[in-house]
């Protein structure tokens, strides 16, 4: 098994992490239930003690049409597939422009803007126990049951790629935090909103060392240098017991923390 040098500190989005030795998933036989499968690392903070964790290989990169399908790699970064359907005047995909990160990520977490979701478009995905058809796939809001290997996402072909969609959903991030983040730290709460809620609690812009809440969007944990883990976690947490306290509301994250020790 082959495996490449990662500095997580550079590499994940949020800024956060050591340098570590990943294993690389060429085939199937190469991966366990011990691992934990990497995307591009954009919604993951990684802990001072992680599990095992193995990116897929680069032959998974691809986009290809083939009988009237789509057909993604799961190591498909989401530019890649939004400039293919802008080229090729594919429609419904013009959100994933807006959504940093590998295809099988996307898919994995059901990723989407508002109600524009991946699965919208999905027919079915091959991962290394086999193909899943749409229908034998549990998902839901930022949420599916898969549990292995997403090696490649057949989708429906549908002409007539939309400017004026790229446009909405560019708007539509226009109030997120450039500063170095993990996305939407917290899910939204069903008929509310995780980021008034923290608001709401006192901890937008709240420091615990160079991590914060966005003063931008409050929902939006940044890095302004030299964040570590232990700070992240310290106001995950915070945020969580505070709005349980004052409005009755578990906040579930939507952010992935990888450490064996540590517990949001």
């Amino acid at each position: 098994m082959t495996q490449k040098t990662i500095n997580f500190s550079k590499y994940s989005s949020i800024k956060i992490g050591q340098i570590i030795e990943v294993d690389v998933l060429e085939k199937c036989s190469d991966f366990s239930s011990k691992h934990y499968l990497l995307g591009s690392c954009n919604n993951t903070l990684i802990g001072t003690n992680p599990p095992p964790l193995m990116i897929l290989s680069k032959k998974y990169d691809f986009i290809k049409i083939q009988n009237n399908l789509l057909l993604i790699g799961g190591a498909t970064p989401s530019g890649k597939v939004a400039s293919f359907c802008k080229k090729h005047n594919i429609a419904n995909l013009e959100f994933v422009s807006h959504l940093p990160g590998t295809f099988g990520g996307l898919v994995y977490m059901n990723a989407g803007l508002k109600e524009y979701e991946i699965f919208e478009s999905l027919i079915c995905v091959r991962t290394c126990q086999g193909l899943l058809e749409k229908k034998d796939i549990k998902y839901g809001y930022r949420y599916t049951d898969i549990n292995s290997p997403i090696l490649e996402v057949t989708l429906e072909l549908k002409n007539g790629f939309s400017k004026q969609r790229v446009e909405m959903f560019k708007e539509m991030r226009l109030n997120q935090p450039s500063t170095p983040s993990a996305g939407s730290c917290f899910k939204n709460p069903q008929g509310d909103y995780a980021g008034r809620l923290i608001e709401a609690v006192g901890l937008k812009g709240f420091f615990k060392g160079d991590m914060c809440f966005s003063q931008e969007h409050a929902n939006f944990l940044v890095n302004h240098g030299k964040g570590n883990f232990n700070d992240a976690l310290y106001l995950i947490k915070e945020a969580k017991k505070r709005v349980f306290t004052q409005f009755g509301i578990s906040l579930e994250c939507e952010i992935i923390i990888l450490d064996a020790t540590a517990k949001a």
